[in-house]
């Protein structure tokens, strides 16, 4: 069983990762002269990745129940890629951390959003005013790490 300490730490690296993901790939982008070979690059190496773990953890069986899934849970493929694209054009003329405080700020608002409506089959957490006030506490400190 997990523990709210693995997931939390698991998030953790997660978010430790997407501005140095930013960075890497704007440094591509920009040395290739183009976001989107970058982003081709990018997509390629972790479709691989993806792959080899489908079949490490043997899941590559899942994959027949996947035309049996809602169309619409697939949108979540052209957001990953429009989050890499635009990271990767924006973050060298806008800077990383610029770039990255505004994802940060839509990734709050947003899951705020989800949670309190239970969108996507998400677990039910109300936006309580105390819930608000955390989250623009959070935003506030992000913001405060730009100045």
């Amino acid at each position: 069983m997990h523990s709210t300490v693995s997931y939390a730490t698991l998030m953790l690296a997660a978010g430790i990762g997407i501005p140095v993901l930013a960075a890497l790939n704007a440094a591509l982008g920009t040395r290739l002269g183009t976001p989107f070979a970058a982003g081709a690059i990018l997509f390629t190496v972790a479709l691989s990745a993806a792959v080899v773990m489908l079949f490490l953890t043997g899941g590559h069986t899942a994959l027949a129940k996947a035309s049996e899934a809602p169309k619409h849970l697939f949108l979540a493929g052209l957001l990953v890629a429009f989050y890499v694209l635009s990271i990767t054009w924006v973050a060298p003329r806008f800077g990383v951390g610029n770039a990255v405080f505004f994802v940060l700020l839509g990734q709050l608002v947003s899951a705020a959003i989800i949670d309190h409506f239970g969108l996507f089959g998400a677990q039910i957490s109300p936006l309580s005013l105390a819930r608000a006030a955390g989250i623009a506490l959070m935003a506030s400190g992000v913001w405060l790490t730009q100045v």
